[in-house]
């Protein structure tokens, strides 16, 4: 079959099965650019060439199919979980919403994620009551994460179907992005089921690796690439369960052998006490990289999520949007985690993945129960 062939069929699955499209809705495709300062590898500079390129493919299909899609890209941002620039958002919300944002001085506390609660719910107000301008769908094919910004979540709060493809490779869309949705879903809704009677998570591995983490009071969800109602979001692929562990309470060592999107030449180890690193060791460069996030931003030190992956599909460890997804293994992330029910916000969010865990969920009773033993799921 011509790729092109092979590529409309993948297309037509994510808009179609993924993103449930209905006829007249407004679809946006964005994609980022590397910018002049960044360092970028060979390989992931290869990568992100086909991930705008695939970004543009996919925003020709939805205007050639389904009539109705605009296409933004932008100089990549600083981190995952920087908000994206004004030009996404008036191309998102349209310029009545942007200019009552900009009249109630709101917008540039939005961008630097420095807007108090009071003011976020001021921001929504102006959102909802003009959400019909809201785009309907968008597909975010942009290298640094969107997921955990105030734009996405405004666009989610006005009805936005919104699928978030950080470090996407567009191999993917005939390897994880094949799975059988419907299974994947049943796994995950079983997985979150399991994780939310606990309230402590106990995290073993092979490395070192030993953590506990507190989720008291804080409720899992699914993450499984149906996102057809109003206003969902999540990763494409997909293929998880998570949570925000509650602040201040998580505690043990951390031992990341992956970055986002390489294997580390040595580990780098974290230190957790009271919910935040608070040491870190190791001599691979990523250990400067995140003291130096640690020092833009204390928040950036957060435990922000435990997730576990549920994408039989799913293999690449070399890429953490997939490989967090992976059957059986779990990740843990730092920073921000205030679009998913944490209570920390930060310009950074960033997952390490974790192999052959054994995971336990301890109850308020003190029972414990083994979900995934040396990553294995158990849910039978």
């Amino acid at each position: 079959m011509p790729e092109h062939q092979n590529s409309d069929i993948a297309f037509r699955r994510l808009f179609e099965t993924n993103m449930g499209i209905k006829p007249g809705e407004r679809v946006l495709v964005f994609s980022d650019t590397i910018r002049p300062d960044e360092t970028v590898s060979a390989s992931d500079r290869d990568r992100r060439v086909r991930l705008n390129a695939a970004a543009r493919a996919v925003a020709e299909f939805a205007g050639r199919i389904y009539g109705c899609c605009s296409f933004v890209e932008f100089p990549a941002t600083p981190a995952s979980g920087a908000e994206p620039p004004e030009e996404l958002w008036e191309a998102t919300f349209g310029k009545t919403i942007m200019a009552g944002l900009k009249s109630e001085g709101l917008l540039g506390k939005l961008l630097a994620k420095a807007a108090s609660p009071e003011e976020i719910g001021r921001a929504r107000k102006i959102v909802l009551d003009q959400q019909g301008d809201v785009a309907r769908i968008i597909i975010a094919l942009s290298n640094n994460s969107s997921s955990h910004t105030r734009y996405r979540a405004l666009a989610c709060a006005a009805g936005c179907r919104f699928a978030s493809l950080p470090h996407f490779d567009p191999e993917m869309f005939h390897t994880s992005m094949t799975v059988d949705w419907s299974a994947l879903a049943a796994r995950t809704a079983g997985l979150v089921a399991a994780v939310n009677r606990a309230e402590w998570i106990r995290v073993t591995t092979p490395n070192g690796t030993g953590m506990m983490i507190c989720k008291q009071g804080r409720q899992a969800g699914g993450d499984d690439g149906l996102l057809t109602a109003p206003g969902s979001f999540g990763n494409l692929p997909a293929g998880e369960a998570y949570f925000a562990p509650l602040e201040g309470k998580s505690h043990g060592t951390m031992v990341i052998e992956w970055g986002p999107t390489h294997k580390l030449d040595e580990p780098v180890i974290l230190t957790v006490e009271n919910g935040v690193v608070v040491q870190i060791a190791g001599n691979d460069p990523h250990r400067a990289r995140l003291e130096a996030k640690f020092a833009e931003h204390a928040n950036c030190r957060n435990i922000a999520e435990l997730g576990i992956g549920t994408n039989d599909k799913a293999s690449r460890p070399d890429n953490v949007l997939e490989a967090e997804k992976i059957l059986g293994t779990i990740h843990i992330a730092l920073g921000d985690n205030s679009g998913f029910g944490g209570a920390v916000s930060a310009p950074f969010h960033e997952d390490y993945v974790f192999y052959q865990p054994t995971l336990t969920a301890i109850m308020a009773d003190g029972s414990e129960r083994v979900i995934i033993t040396d990553g294995t799921l158990n849910l039978d």
